[in-house]
């Protein structure tokens, strides 16, 4: 579920970076165009502004230009003439911060700004062709004056029909102050705060994933409880709503209701196949029995009775213990508990281990304490569950090997070992040993050396969780194995 919550997450995270990159693009260029706009419309009506009040200084009644006659020889038209501003008039166009320029009708600058001034003569003539430019008009554009700066926005506007009293036009220029929008700032400013952004979002997407995903996983939590194979009554909680964690809570009940039926019949065929086999079984190992011992059966015919014998011997202890895990399963199989002392029971398995040793021609060794282990454990299924370890143990060690058996109190347990120099089991097949019916090698079959159903370490452990206990292999193919099953001590506490 983490790594659900983990993608989930991140993916947000992404989804919502993208959006700020292409929010944060959109913005830079939405702010450039805007200020873009607004800085000419500002520029736009200053430079109307200036112009009208240019002309209306220059229009006034009695403020026109003097007019001051060169005589040259030849030369009597107003081309000939030389203008000049009146002093008020250039006093009051000093003031002016803008680039401004005034041209009489013969072409002639009259007026040039102090900032104007600072320019070289090929901005001047620049300025001068643009106000020279035909037909005259009034007009506003962008003049480039400096061959690196940035262009000008101008109004050029003209004054009067061409009497000799009235100046031609004249020309404002005005610079943006800065540039349009500071995309260094803009973009630093979002570098220092996208990622704050994306780390709350991370963190609230986050806490939104693991919010969304708690139905989901509570029902894992619960199948987890219910596979078991014990918990199969067990239903999930449904999720109120109409969404998909509520139909795949009402799909996953539907199905645990089939497959508790399913388990159901299984188990009960099982217990009453295996009770009912019992006593024809019992019928035929009596009768077979009461042949063996007639007097006047032939070689042959005991020969056949005693394989016969043999196998219905096998069956029996199959369907015993058939019938032990099905009562287990069905919860019908319940546990006489008692004050038990662990060492004469560990005693009892191994002298049957020692009689089985003698006859594989396996070593069997001891290692009991001196004082008496006290465990609230049901004697027979004690003994039971030790006998199916060291028969297991003897089968399983050729001749010549050794099985160890001992018992130990550990930190408040009890801890029986039962350890063999056999074959080993493989790694990959230590989980499956106590899986019903199951056999690692094509040896451990009814018809090889070492028969066997598959049963007995199943039963093994159901005997210790039935009794609280824990049960752990350690092998090595070719190195034996050691099966150590822990058991709580304790004492029946007084009324």
């Amino acid at each position: 579920m983490q790594g659900v919550r983990q993608r989930l997450t991140f993916s947000y995270t992404v989804a919502l970076a993208c959006s700020l990159l292409v929010f944060g693009a959109l913005l830079y260029v939405e702010r450039r165009t805007s200020a873009t706009r607004e800085r000419e419309e500002q520029l736009g009506d200053r430079l109307i502004a200036e112009g009208d009040l240019i002309r209306k200084v220059i229009e006034e009644t009695g403020r026109s230009l003097p007019r001051v006659v060169l005589v040259q020889p030849g030369l009597s038209n107003s081309v000939d003439s030389t203008y000049e501003l009146i002093p008020d008039v250039r006093r009051f166009f000093d003031g002016m911060q803008d680039f401004l320029f005034v041209m009489d009708p013969a072409g002639r600058l009259l007026y040039v700004s102090s900032e104007a001034s600072s320019l070289d003569p090929t901005a001047l003539s620049r300025a001068k062709r643009a106000m020279l430019r035909q037909p005259i008009t009034r007009r506003e554009g962008r003049l480039q004056l400096d061959e690196e700066g940035e262009p000008y926005r101008f109004l050029i506007d003209t004054i009067g029909g061409g009497t000799s009293r009235e100046v031609r036009n004249f020309l404002v220029a005005a610079r943006p102050e800065g540039p349009v929008l500071a995309p260094k700032q803009l973009l630093l400013s979002m570098l220092l705060v996208a990622p704050f952004v994306l780390f709350a979002s991370a963190m609230l997407g986050y806490w939104m994933a693991g919010r969304a995903l708690a139905p989901l996983d509570r029902i894992v939590g619960e199948v987890e409880a219910i596979q078991d194979g014990r918990s199969l009554h067990r239903r999930l909680a449904v999720p109120t709503g109409d969404d998909e964690f509520s139909r795949l809570g009402v799909t996953l009940n539907a199905m645990l209701g089939r497959v508790e039926r399913s388990f159901q019949a299984l188990r009960r065929f099982t217990a009453d196949a295996s009770h009912e086999l019992k006593t024809p079984l019992m019928v035929l190992r009596a009768g077979v029995e009461r042949s063996l011992t007639h007097p006047e059966a032939p070689d042959e015919v005991i020969d056949t009775l005693d394989e016969t014998l043999r196998q219905i011997n096998g069956m029996t202890e199959m369907v015993t213990n058939l019938l032990t895990l099905a009562r287990s399963d069905e919860g019908r199989s319940s546990l006489v508990v008692a004050e038990t002392d662990l060492v004469p029971l560990m005693s009892e398995a191994a002298e049957t281990a020692e009689i089985l040793g003698e006859y594989q021609g396996v070593k069997v060794l001891v290692e009991l304490p001196e004082l008496p282990l006290i465990a609230m454990v049901e004697g027979g299924r004690i003994r039971q569950l030790l006998l199916n370890l060291v028969t297991n143990a003897i089968k399983y060690t050729p001749r010549g090997g050794e099985v160890l058996l001992s018992l130990a109190a550990e930190g408040g347990n009890a801890v029986l070992s039962v350890r063999d120099t056999g074959i080993g089991i493989a790694p990959g097949d230590v989980d499956h040993v106590f899986e019903r019916f199951w056999q690692a090698d094509p040896a451990r079959t009814r018809s090889g050396d070492r028969p066997g159903t598959g049963l007995g370490l199943a039963i093994v452990q159901w005997v210790v969780d039935a009794h609280g206990g824990t049960i752990a292999v350690q092998s090595r193919p070719g190195r034996g194995s050691t099966f150590t099953v822990t058991l709580p001590l304790g004492t029946m506490p007084p009324a």
